[in-house]
């Protein structure tokens, strides 16, 4: 039972829910590795740190001797998942989603491990389930039913469109949980009512319900939204290895115990070990670092990681950052722009000037060049800015 404990405590560390609990508990017991599934339409073909919270718990299965099934929605990929969407999503064509299939499998076995992960493609049963079979699934629920799912809801409030086939999809979904007689399924947050309709379904075909852990929705650079590449707030795995220590670096203070309890491989002791030490003022730099080279170690190797750190350090000391900062406060709430935040730190006398020495290159944020005017720094953070060769502030943003 002890064994059951320990394993419960991993799967639920760094989970927004896990349903239901008791009978998971019962699946472990029963000794046999259990069909873990987790499902990626394969809509963009690059994956980020976002994506790797879910494929990491997938990694804490494996660890415990599980077996993962790495679902690519060949077949659902062509009719869209509207999840979080308040517009019918366009579907992808068989040739687009093939390529991008073609890339997710490349990378995520830099993490999963390639022995105990099982590629399947929901093609295989859906196209087989011919318009007879999909009647009769679509049969299984009511409209007013799938009305009770948030994004529907507010769509059909609003006198918005939903497409028929978009209803399908939560069906699909809970059906390849019955042709995959999965024991577990994970999914984001934002899953939570395709997730349960595996449950649903799995019953009406006599099969055990699977359980589902639910795993939250990756804050971005920005720290205030969900990590994606078409906000530029993101960390993609297959970036350069300098790119990903860079971006690494300047994830605010606060954010990074973010990051660390849902991306790092770390022992939750060892993390709470060395927040500890930040509280004792140990620089929280140096456990930034550590992250940073834990994440380029991963995805590009350890001797990739020792250079992308001297690489760091290097520019840093390039730059001539003086040991006495002046420190000020800057107060930007929910987010300001970094043109802002240089004006209020008084770098600059005015906005325009501000954006002006952005634009010939002449400011740095924690030794890198600002390129961008409009990058946002949220609180939590402690930065050094510098404008031209003399001007250097530490600021605490709040």
């Amino acid at each position: 039972m002890s064994d059951v404990k320990s394993a419960i405590e991993l799967i639920k560390r760094g989970t927004d829910e896990l349903l239901i609990e008791a009978e998971l508990v019962e699946k472990l017991k029963s000794g046999r590795p259990l069909k873990i599934k987790a499902g990626f339409d394969p809509t963009a073909p690059d994956l980020h740190l976002g994506h790797t919270v879910l494929i990491n718990k997938l990694r804490h299965f494996q660890d415990l001797g599980h077996q993962v099934m790495f679902l690519i929605g060949d077949f659902t990929g062509m009719i869209g998942d509207p999840s979080g969407k308040n517009a019918t999503r366009p579907p992808l064509s068989r040739e687009q989603i093939l390529e991008n299939a073609k890339t997710y499998q490349d990378q995520v076995f830099k993490i999963l491990d390639p022995e105990k992960t099982e590629i399947c493609f929901n093609s295989t049963w859906m196209e087989g389930l011919g318009s007879a079979g999909m009647i009769r699934l679509a049969a299984q629920q009511t409209v007013a039913r799938m009305l009770e799912r948030e994004d529907f809801s507010k769509r059909y409030s609003n006198n918005q469109s939903i497409a028929i086939h978009e209803f399908l999809y939560p069906l699909c979904q809970g059906y390849d949980s019955v042709a995959m007689k999965a024991d577990v399924e994970l999914g984001g947050t934002d899953q939570r009512f395709n997730l349960l309709m595996g449950r649903e379904l799995q019953k009406h075909y006599g099969q055990s319900p699977q359980c589902v852990v639910m795993v939250p929705l990756l804050e971005g650079l920005d720290g205030v939204n969900k990590m994606s590449k078409s906000l530029g707030n993101y960390i993609g795995i297959a970036e350069p290895a300098k790119e990903i220590f860079g971006k690494t670096m300047s994830v605010s203070d606060t954010l990074m115990w973010r990051y660390f309890d849902l991306l790092s491989f770390r022992s939750t002791a060892e993390i709470a070990a060395l927040r500890a030490e930040v509280e004792g003022g140990r620089n929280p730099r140096d456990v930034k670092v550590m992250l940073a080279q834990e994440f380029v170690a991963r995805f590009h190797g350890q001797a990739a990681a020792e250079a992308a750190l001297a690489d760091f350090e290097a520019r840093f000391q390039r730059n001539a950052i003086p040991d006495d900062l002046p420190e000020v406060r800057v107060a930007v709430g929910e987010g300001m722009a970094v043109f802002q935040v240089v004006k209020q730190a008084g770098l600059t006398g005015t906005t325009s000037e501000a954006m002006r020495m952005i634009e010939q290159g002449a400011v740095r944020l924690n030794g890198e060049r600002v390129d961008d005017k409009s990058l946002m720094l949220g609180a939590g953070e402690t930065v050094v800015l510098q404008v031209g060769k003399r001007k250097f502030a530490a600021v605490v943003l709040e």
